[in-house]
């Protein structure tokens, strides 16, 4: 007899591996190919550039990344408003975060081509409240002979996120910390939350807010809307929240998992989830985070950028990280949760944390799923 507490049992012992980005499906559509050989055959610099940057990590996985290619050495980037996530993420300003990973890794690959990225970042002014038409950059890609490769070019294809528990025998040094907190300079700011009582304080923020953005209406049905469960339909849509194992797809297939079910506060998947990731954030040997002097949309761009080289940079210390960013959400049924997260970080309004993430030590998973280079190209 299925119980919800021996389903809770089964997804702590291995449900938790099939929460993963990628898989190999019965369609002739492989997920992740675009992980395979990045810009393989490609002439075009720009392509060849590109074809990494959609690797960036992205609030989730909607990929809302848009380029034009006029001319010969050119990008234009900006975001796709029809990828956005007014639930979660109702000023966009995750999605904002999630662009300026995708220019990081941009930049990675054009100096892996001895590339110069000259960056004009929201030449037409910043979009406020929301994000809209106007570009994010202009990019242009000139060949200088002082441009050296950045080792963590090399990360790109290792890099993930990880979402299962993390090691709390063997935390991540003081060294290591270090490393990464030297990642977000001036006039970016960042810190780690390693101390017992910080620890214990952020875990119980963040299973709060977990809670919260699953018992909430609006919150939940956009992550069930986004949730791709089993491979046919990982592969179909290759963007996402994707769920896969046979536990999980079993689940699906007697009703105990569907979109409905997740979108429902009080349904047994809801509980399962809660009760599963509530575990999971207890595995947790430190937070790092990071933050600017102010809000604007150019502060995002800057912090999106340094998540990005903080996570390759964890990539090659044999670290993973997961962002945590539930209670960094802006949506009105979080508003208190956000606020006891920055005020418990050291964070005010004017300048609030952009970055809240996991870090630890885990056996590598699955990498996300993306749409391919085509889906991203305007013109």
């Amino acid at each position: 007899m299925t119980t919800r507490r021996s389903v809770i049992r089964l997804l702590a012992g291995g449900g938790a591996a099939s929460l993963v980005s990628g898989c190999a499906p019965k369609s002739d559509i492989d997920p992740i190919a675009a992980w395979r050989n990045p810009g393989a055959g490609e002439r075009d610099q720009r392509r060849w550039a590109l074809a990494h940057a959609i690797l960036a990590p992205n609030p989730h996985n909607r990929q809302p990344w848009l380029v034009d290619l006029p001319g010969t050495d050119e990008i234009v980037f900006y975001a796709d408003t029809t990828r956005m996530l007014p639930a979660t993420d109702p000023p966009n300003r995750q999605i904002t975060v999630g662009c300026g990973a995708f220019l990081e890794l941009l930049n990675l690959a054009a100096c892996e081509r001895g590339l110069r990225a000259d960056m004009a970042i929201w030449p037409e002014g910043e979009p406020q409240p929301l994000l809209d038409q106007r570009p994010i950059a202009r990019i242009r890609l000139v060949p200088d002979a002082t441009i050296k490769p950045d080792p963590l070019f090399r990360q790109i294809l290792k890099r993930q996120t990880n979402r299962v528990a993390f090691d709390l025998e063997v935390p991540p040094s003081a060294a290591d910390l270090a490393t990464l907190m030297a990642v977000a300079a001036a006039p970016l700011n960042s810190g780690s939350v390693i101390a017992p009582a910080d620890l214990a304080r952020t875990i119980d923020i963040g299973q709060r807010g977990f809670a919260r953005e699953m018992t909430t209406p609006a919150a939940a049905l956009e992550s069930a809307k986004l949730t791709r469960i089993g491979p046919n339909e990982i592969a179909r849509d290759r963007d996402g929240i994707s769920l896969r194992g046979p536990f999980l797809e079993g689940m699906a297939a007697v009703g105990l998992l569907s979109r409905a079910a997740m979108a429902d506060p009080k349904s047994f998947a809801t509980k399962s989830a809660i009760d599963m990731f509530g575990k999971t954030l207890e595995a947790t040997p430190a937070f790092v985070w990071i933050k600017g002097p102010d809000n604007s949309r150019a502060t995002q761009i800057a912090c999106g950028r340094a998540y990005a080289r903080m996570n390759l940079t964890a990539t090659a210390l044999g670290l993973s990280m997961q962002p945590w960013s539930m209670t960094l959400q802006e949506f009105p049924e979080m508003a208190a949760l956000y606020k006891e997260t920055q005020t418990a970080l050291g964070a005010t309004p004017d300048a609030p944390l952009q970055m809240l993430a996991r870090i630890g030590r885990a056996k590598p998973g699955p990498v996300s799923p993306r749409r391919g280079l085509a889906e991203h190209i305007r013109a």
